[in-house]
């Protein structure tokens, strides 16, 4: 059973400090390096999808989470009040808030609808120490967030495409969803008092399931306290369930920041907010590729793709030298020479890199490469810019396949 927390200390991806504080862990070079590649995969994936990207700061003054809700209902979650002068200024427990201001900033035609505003933006929780874990529960958060501001006509499509987008990222990223769950408000819990907001976004998000083909369960207790949700859930090896993804219609905020574009008719009216991420938390879906993957990353994921291995001193030269060709490429590889051990010990040792490749008097006198896969397949020897093709192809196609045939 694969433990995000204690492979992650063995691969040398992320550690933790007494100093720095229980759930403010760092990220070791793999691991950041792992990190930005998702991080800068979700980017591209945005992009594509229409989505213009903003940056937003983490602080903000009390009245604007008194506005938007979230110090009334979600107070407990949130670090204490920081005193400037006479304002009151906090670390934001979430980004909706900010890109609401973004939207307002200026006026607004419907011709801009639907207007999807995404970031990868820190915020910070008040975690007790005793739920804090590894990266799954940490109190300095990097969400892959995004609000969509669309008309009533258009919130179903853009939910859905959401969901979509969310499916296809799982494919790349080679994990799957545990099960859908509609979420919705239970009793005593800190909710925005407004029934009508509550039946029109539950509407609309079970048309946005039932169009989608998605099996799915409700679940009370377990909504947003400004409305319901779809939450898409994943397993730790555990068995133990948590939110990754989500996507949600809001009528709240729009509201509540007196949100609105000028329409057809030349009038104002009230957009809908759709929220939506797509990997959730970096750290939790770093924890979860981690232990989904036993640190055997996808291809394109790897910290490490290609480990060049020379037999001896003698073949050091052309190793380097194919090295040296990847890295041109922009693929990330290293040599693993004999100093470090005799072949069959520094295999093992590059046991989770996803591609090898032996360099030994015969390979080195006629150009070829004798590759290695990291599921034990061993392909014919080829020629090392042939090597590096395929290995380029399968990282820009993304997925999880190693080899293709030729």
């Amino acid at each position: 059973m694969h433990d995000h927390r204690r492979l992650g200390r063995e691969l040398d991806l992320f550690d933790t400090d007494p100093l720095m504080g229980a759930g403010l862990p760092y990220w070791l070079p793999d691991g950041a390096l792992v990190r930005h590649t998702l991080e800068e995969y979700i980017r591209e994936a945005e992009r594509r999808a229409g989505y213009r990207h903003v940056y937003s700061p983490v602080l903000g003054k009390r009245e604007l989470y008194e506005i938007s809700g979230h110090w009334d209902h979600y107070g407990d979650d949130m670090f204490p009040p920081m005193q400037l002068g006479a304002e009151q200024v906090l670390l934001r427990p979430s980004l909706c808030p900010h890109h609401a201001l973004i939207y307002r900033s200026r006026s607004r035609s419907y011709r801009e609808l639907p207007l999807r505003m995404a970031e990868l933006g820190g915020m910070y929780r008040s975690e007790l120490s005793g739920v804090l874990g590894g990266l799954t529960r940490v109190r300095s958060i990097t969400l892959n967030d995004a609000h969509i501001f669309c008309t009533l006509e258009q919130a179903v499509e853009e939910a859905r495409a959401a969901l979509e987008l969310i499916g296809r990222a799982y494919a790349d990223l080679g994990i799957s969803a545990f099960r859908h769950r509609l979420s919705l408000p239970g009793e005593g819990g800190k909710y925005v008092a407004d029934p009508d907001l509550w039946r029109r976004a539950t509407a609309l998000l079970r048309e946005v399931l039932d169009g989608s083909g998605i099996p799915y369960e409700a679940a009370e207790g377990e909504a947003a306290f400004y409305g319901p949700k779809i939450d898409v859930q994943i397993t730790d090896p555990a068995g133990r369930e948590a939110t990754l993804s989500t996507v949600q219609i809001d009528f709240h905020q729009p509201e509540r920041f007196d949100l609105h574009y000028i329409g057809a008719d030349g009038a104002k009216h009230r957009p809908v907010m759709v929220h939506r991420s797509i990997i959730g938390s970096v750290e939790r879906a770093v924890a979860h590729l981690i232990e989904a993957h036993g640190g055997a990353f996808p291809p394109w994921l790897s910290p490490v793709q290609l480990v060049v291995l020379p037999v001896g001193e003698e073949q050091a030269g052309p190793a380097h030298a194919l090295v040296e060709r990847a890295h041109g490429l922009g693929l990330r590889a290293e040599v693993a020479g004999p100093e470090q051990g005799t072949l069959a010990a520094r295999i093992r040792a590059a046991r989770l890199v996803p591609y090898q490749a032996v360099i030994g008097g015969r390979e080195a006198d006629s150009g070829l490469v004798a590759p290695r896969l990291r599921d034990g397949r061993r392909p014919d020897p080829l020629p090392d810019e042939e090597l590096l093709r395929r290995i380029g192809d399968r990282v820009a196609a993304r997925g999880t396949a190693l080899w293709e045939p030729a």
